[in-house]
Parts: C-alpha cells; structure tokens; sequence
C-alpha cells in the first residue's frame, strides 16, 4: 500500500506579496486595484487571488429533441454560412449563401438531434458553471505593500 502525504500550500500562495484588503465581490477588488493603479502603484506589482473557491452551475432549462434541434440548426447555420462564401464566386451570390446556410442548418440540427437520443436523458440539463470565491484578496509585492495599504485606509477603500 502507497501512502501519500498531503502537500501543505505555504500561507502565501501568491509568492512575496502580501494582502492589502479584502472584499466580498470581484468588482470591488478590480475597483481597488484600479484605484492602486491610478495612484502610481505599479499595476503589475498588484494582484487579486479568490478565496475558498466553489462551483456556482445555474441549470438554463430542460433539454428537449426540439431545443437540441433549434440549437444543432443555429450552429450549423454559422457554419454554412461563412463555408459557403468560397461557392458564391462560382454562383449567384444569395443562392450560393442560402444554400450553405440552409444546408448547415440542416446538418446541425441532424447532429444536434442525434447527440440527443444518444445521450438518453444524460446531460438534459444544460447549465452554465461559473467559478465564485468567497473572498477576493488584493495583494501586492512586498515592496510596495505597505503604500498600497495606506492608501486603500487612508481613503475608505480597504476592507476586511
């Protein structure tokens, strides 16, 4: 039997810099390092890391033959249509255009309706994932940590 020790992440993931605030939202830790950075505090020197990261996956809808055929079509439309361009020199010009969007159409929505009967009722819940982080830490090199903190207190911009 193999053991395996678990790897213990130093407290500063981040290399040599350090936390200068922190905030509920990603949108306050961008409006904070732009304020930094507005402040002659090197941009490149100022990161945000996220905290305690989790997986946020919004369902969007049942998934259903006509859906999977509306979306195979949609796609298979975009791609007609850019695949057609190099016939339209030989054809008329909206023939040749129509004819490759309707023809992706078509192979899409063939496509989109196929991947759905194999999937058998596995993934008919399309969802959109996204990654939130409990806490958003700005920090900043060492160097230039403690201006950058004093600045954020000395203006109200500093939380946590």
């Amino acid at each position: 039997m193999i053991e395996t020790v678990p790897v213990v992440a130093p407290p500063s993931v981040a290399g040599d810099r350090s936390v200068v605030g922190s905030y509920d939202t990603y949108e306050q830790a961008r409006e904070a390092v732009a304020f930094l950075a507005g402040n002659d505090v090197a941009a490149h020197r100022v990161g945000i890391v996220g905290e305690n990261l989790r997986l946020k996956d919004d369902v969007l809808g049942r998934m259903t033959a006509p859906r999977a055929a509306g979306v195979g079509a949609a796609l298979g439309a975009w791609f007609g249509l850019p695949s057609s361009l190099p016939v339209l020199l030989a054809a008329g010009p909206w023939a040749a255009l129509l004819a490759g969007v309707v023809f992706g159409a078509l192979l899409g929505a063939v496509f989109g309706l196929t991947a759905y009967w194999t999937a058998r009722g596995r993934g008919d819940l399309p969802a959109g994932g996204s990654l939130v982080a409990a806490r958003y830490d700005v920090v900043a090199d060492v160097a230039v940590a403690d201006d950058a903190r004093n600045l954020l207190i000395g203006y109200g911009r500093r939380t946590g």
